[in-house]
């Protein structure tokens, strides 16, 4: 027998069959953590805390979607009201806006990139600052085989929101089958299995990508300073290419909570909603059990682009053209058909939000261990407006955040969000944002 107090989460069983070697991993077991379950109690290394984002085109009905209380909310507005089964877990912001500083609105792009990059483009020219996931993911993500794994739903690659500069976009998996096979396919690695051979092919690749990345000084001192962007954006992809390969020549430690999810097949892909939503569900499985085995700890979800080309069966409006054409209903007072594709579009979302929460951790669940951070391009689409734009977090990342909170910070810069988050995912930041949309105000009543 193994004494209790000599075990921990490297513990193996080990033996010998027909003369050979037998070593059998163990799951994660409550001895292993501390007290709260929230660390390895032999050597208080914090379990895994992960981050993802959710993007959405077309932004909501004023007045339909905040809480009306600020501080403790006891119910959402009516368009956010799917997400009910997760009140403990959100903090709604509203109020905020994004300052154009004299550009132009480059509608549906504008609002959206300031909420992500901290910075406002000129007309339709992205900015050339990373996406604050990106500075995320290399914060948290350095030993995940993905620093971060990004899919579009409408089946459009560059829909993703996730970009390391002007020029760098992480473009987006399109088909579930294809993101399937990237992270569950032929190089994904059973943390719970008790075989474990290198391939052989992977020790050739790591070797060949060693030699080329110790050239890269001597390259860099013979370029201009655009190739030296490029390059430096390459071997920043590079590295983590070889620590991908690093991953897969070292047995994992087993994973509790990592199962294989099943084999997906080939779906149709477009913006018609049914299509969306549906391949938004096959991507929120295999994500959830990407994020479980620790494949990565990093997701971007791109529901729809910014200009939402959202469509119903049969009808000859995009969700877009709905936002502008269709009148505001006299009695309602709001864009009713706006209000369908909204309900869609939350409906999705508490989906995902639902895989995360049903895996269990601990104490909690693997949404608890995130932070999710859901954004869109306008507060007002019907006028391109950038005011009271829609934001949200959801989960505590292991307890750094306070959840269950409306905070309503009337006409401050939507960055105070994305600062927040960053700092909480232990990103070493105290301003952010350009311009007017620079901010050192995090927002307190978050952070726990």
């Amino acid at each position: 027998m193994i004494p209790l107090r000599k075990m921990n989460r490297r513990t193996a069983l080990r033996g010998m069959m027909g003369g050979a070697a037998v070593t059998v991993g163990l799951p994660i077991l409550d001895c292993f953590l501390n007290e709260n379950g929230t660390a390895f109690a032999a050597t208080n290394a914090p379990r895994p805390v992960r981050f993802g984002t959710w993007f959405w085109g077309c932004g909501l009905n004023p007045g339909r979607w905040e809480p009306t209380t600020v501080g403790e909310f006891t119910e959402f507005g009516p368009e956010l009201a799917v997400l009910d089964p997760f009140k403990s877990k959100v903090n709604v912001y509203s109020g905020m806006k994004t300052f154009l500083d004299g550009k132009p609105n480059g509608v549906h792009f504008s609002g959206a990139i300031c909420c992500t990059t901290g910075a406002v483009p000129t007309d339709l020219v992205p900015t050339d600052h990373p996406s604050f996931d990106t500075v995320i993911a290399d914060t948290i993500g350095q030993r995940s085989r993905f620093r971060s794994l990004e899919v579009a739903c409408t089946g459009v690659a560059s829909h993703s929101q996730s970009r390391r500069g002007a020029s760098a976009l992480n473009p987006a998996e399109v088909s579930p089958l294809a993101l399937y096979q990237r992270v569950f396919g032929d190089e994904f690695i059973d943390p719970n299995s008790a075989e474990f051979t290198p391939d052989p092919k992977v020790m050739v690749r790591k070797s060949a990508l060693s030699v080329v990345t110790d050239k890269r000084k001597e390259l860099l001192k013979q370029v201009g300073a655009a190739d030296r962007e490029r390059l430096d954006q390459y071997f920043t992809s590079l590295r983590e290419l070889e620590q991908q390969l690093d991953l897969q020549l070292r047995k994992p430690a087993p994973i509790e909570t990592c199962t294989i999810p099943e084999s997906v097949t080939e779906k149709e892909i477009g913006t018609e909603i049914e299509t969306v939503k549906e391949n938004c569900r096959l991507f929120s499985k295999i994500l959830t059990h990407a994020v479980a085995c620790d494949q990565t700890r990093v997701i971007n979800i791109a529901f729809a682009d910014a200009t939402s080309s959202l469509r119903v069966i049969g009808g000859t409006q995009s969700h877009h053209e709905f936002t502008h054409e269709e009148p505001v209903d006299p009695i309602l007072g709001y864009q009713p058909g706006v209000a369908e594709f909204n309900a869609h579009i939350m409906g999705s979302f508490a989906g995902v939000l639902a895989d995360l929460d049903g895996v269990k951790e601990g104490d909690g669940t693997l949404l608890d261990s995130m932070i999710m951070f859901a954004s869109t391009d306008h507060g007002y689409a019907k006028v391109h407006g950038l005011e009271n734009m829609p934001l949200m977090s959801i989960g505590s990342g292991s307890g750094r955040l306070n959840t269950g909170l409306h905070v309503n910070a009337v006409g401050d810069p939507v960055t105070r969000v994305g600062l927040t988050m960053q700092q909480a995912m232990g990103v070493p930041i105290g301003t952010w944002g350009t311009l007017s949309n620079e901010t050192s105000k995090t927002i307190t009543e978050v952070i726990a």
